[in-house]
C-alpha cells in the first residue's frame, strides 16, 4: 500500500488534483478538470484526469461517492499520515485504516 501512495504522489498532476481537493473537497470530475485548466493551465482530457483519479483512489488518497448522476471525489489523508508517522513517530503504534 505504501508503494501505491508514493507512486500516486510522484506525479505532479496528481499532486495538483490533491491540492484542489484540499482547497475544496467533494468535487466532480468536471469540476476538477475545470479547476486544473483555469488555475494551472493543464489542458488534459477528462479521460486523462479520470485515470489520475483512479491511481489516487487505488492508493487510498481519495474516496469517491455517488450522489444521483454525479460522482464526487473526497480527499483522504490517512495513507499519507501513516507513511509520515513511520519516520516522524517511529515508536507510535501503527493505526489500522
Amino acid at each position: 500500500m505504501e508503494d501505491d501512495v508514493f507512486k500516486a504522489l510522484a506525479d505532479p498532476t496528481r499532486r495538483r488534483v490533491l491540492d484542489e481537493l484540499v482547497e475544496r473537497d467533494g468535487q466532480t470530475l468536471f469540476e476538477i478538470c475545470a479547476r486544473l485548466a483555469m488555475k494551472h493551465g493543464l489542458g488534459l482530457s477528462r479521460q486523462a484526469i479520470s485515470q489520475h483519479l483512479a491511481v489516487l483512489e487505488t492508493a487510498g488518497l481519495i474516496r469517491t461517492r455517488r450522489q444521483g448522476r454525479y460522482k464526487y471525489h473526497d480527499l483522504d489523508t490517512a495513507p499519507i499520515e501513516r507513511v509520515m508517522n513511520r519516520w516522524l513517530r517511529p515508536d507510535a503504534p501503527e493505526s489500522t485504516p
